[in-house]
């Protein structure tokens, strides 16, 4: 979600090296703008399926620009203008020419260029079968087809007849040979005249315009000066803190631009918890309200992890852009993994805080202000390690309606694991360790839950002070004989204390996103070396 000019500076921040200024940045973006043709646009959103942004000329205009925001030597494109109208075609193609005029040399793929876009090249190759049919400037053409025996019939488009001609030849007996002949003949011979008579300049080999691009300071160095051409450029323009910092800033651009992602996760967050609140009010600490927090938890958990897929598209949606900047070492991989990670913190905080007030008091959990705590945190903790899982499944699965139905389902097995359906004695040491921490419930009054907790006080009490003197002990109406220890330790969950369990959650969250920075480096397939 952003700008033409924030684009292209982000861009510059990417590719341009630490040493030039942040003004000297900017005024190589405003001049690219320009070059680009795109002063009217520059403010304009880039746009996707759910926001109309700039048009489709335009942004394939921007696409250029990112590609020489460092003012490279030699553009390659393919097929610039696939998929565009004439005029956007032949808009793009000029800027492209104003791109070679400035010194680049830009290469492209095109088919069937129409004639307006054909008057703007310097050199035309023609290829069939992988085998070189014509080499040279477009005007030269006709005089090329003469010479074939095959003219060119005035007004037609010359590309368009060559074409036409050379697919015809390629299905005949003789096939393209005669035309590889001539072409030959023409590289040996009569191509520089042919370039001269035709473009009125002199005919330069691709090392020589190389040379004099290089001679001209079109390489950007360190000091942003022009450089020899034996001078060694750094794989990354700049150190990883530098890329790190700058892929946070825009990270945050587009978060605060899309404030309807996170609304909605909040929105299911503040939901549920609310569901939850009113269905679970004020539980006792009767065996029964033992289980209704049991039941809480349960459903507390699965509210924490099934939202954390709404993070799954995220990833998803960029990763074309990801792999188009790594491939051209914009900035490292491990730069991008750590400010997702960064970006991601935020509106996790606030939706565990926004579960925990409306949820913690209303239910009547223990531990006063510390338990709060305890309990924000380990929700926090939860919605980290859901958004780590969520984010290496992202990089992992092709699409969304696949990433979808993995989720649902990975996510199922950690809750079926977690040991509110299955004793944790009863799980199989190879799955034990996607068992979770659980929280302590309170104590159980002794009568709760009991036939003889439906009589009357007087009669407990009775019962209660004949035990006390039998025993020996002073026993009351609030008394119990099972604490929320022994019940963790009825259900094989007291190996670990809480902290621990919360320093484990936490570690899974940084786990996942290891996976997620290994994943990137194994399907970054298209990296230069």
């Amino acid at each position: 979600m952003l700008t033409v000019a924030e684009t292209l500076l982000y861009s510059a921040e990417f590719r341009l090296p630490r040493s030039l200024s942040a003004s000297k940045k900017r005024s190589r973006v405003e001049a690219l703008i320009d070059q680009l043709g795109l002063r009217a646009a520059a403010n304009t959103i880039i746009g996707d399926e759910g926001h109309r942004g700039v048009s489709g000329g335009e942004r394939r205009r921007v696409s250029i620009g990112i590609d020489i925001i460092h003012d490279p030597i030699i553009l390659f494109l393919d097929e610039p203008t696939s998929g565009l109208d004439s005029t956007s075609a032949f808009m793009v193609v000029r800027v492209l020419q104003r791109i070679a005029r400035s010194g680049s040399v830009v290469i492209m793929s095109i088919h069937q260029p129409s004639y307006r876009i054909l008057g703007l090249l310097d050199r035309v190759l023609f290829l069939s079968s992988g085998r070189t049919v014509y080499y040279g400037p477009p005007a030269a053409l006709p005089l090329f087809f003469s010479e074939l025996g095959q003219p060119i019939p005035e007004g037609e488009n010359p590309a368009e007849f060559a074409l036409d001609h050379i697919r015809e030849l390629d299905g005949t007996d003789a096939g393209i040979e005669e035309v590889v002949k001539l072409n030959k003949l023409w590289q040996d011979k009569a191509l520089p005249h042919a370039v001269s008579a035709a473009s009125r300049e002199p005919f330069l080999s691709l090392k020589e315009t190389i040379i004099l691009s290089i001679a001209g300071g079109k390489l950007v160095s360190g000091s942003g000066s022009g450089s020899s051409a034996t001078s060694q450029v750094a794989t990354y323009a700049n150190p990883w803190w530098v890329e790190l910092s700058v892929l946070t800033r825009r990270g945050f651009t587009n978060s605060r631009r899309t404030p309807e992602l996170v609304l909605m996760r909040l929105g299911a967050v503040v939901v549920t918890a609310f569901i939850l609140a009113t269905i679970f009010w004020q539980l006792d600490s009767t065996p029964k309200g033992v289980k209704e927090r049991y039941s809480f938890f349960a459903i507390a958990m699965a509210t924490m992890f099934f939202t954390s897929a709404d993070a799954l598209p995220v990833f998803l949606i960029e990763r074309h852009i990801f792999f188009r900047e790594t491939a051209h070492n914009a900035y490292r991989r491990s730069s991008y993994v750590l400010s997702n990670a960064i970006v991601t913190f935020p509106p996790l905080i606030l939706l565990s805080i926004a579960f925990a007030v409306i949820s913690f008091f209303a239910v009547g959990l223990a531990g006063g202000a510390e338990g709060f705590v305890f309990f924000v945190l380990i929700v926090l903790a939860s919605f980290w390690a859901g958004s780590g899982f969520v984010t290496f499944l992202s990089g992992v699965v092709p699409n969304a309606i696949i990433g979808y139905t993995v989720v649902a389902a990975a996510l199922s097995y950690f809750l079926l694991l977690s040991g509110f359906f299955v004793i944790r004695d009863r799980i199989p040491a190879y799955w034990i360790w996607l068992h979770p921490a659980l929280p302590v419930p309170d104590q159980v009054p002794i009568f709760d839950g009991t036939t003889m907790g439906k009589e009357a006080v007087s009669t407990q009490m009775a019962v209660l002070n004949a035990i006390g003197l039998n025993m020996r002990v002073d026993l009351n109406s609030t008394s119990c004989i099972a604490t929320g220890a022994d019940i963790l330790a009825e259900l094989a969950l007291n190996q670990l204390g809480k902290w621990a369990c919360l320093w484990a959650t936490i570690a899974w969250g940084f786990l996942f996103r290891v996976l997620f920075y290994i994943t990137l480096l194994l399907r970054s397939t298209n990296k230069r070396r």
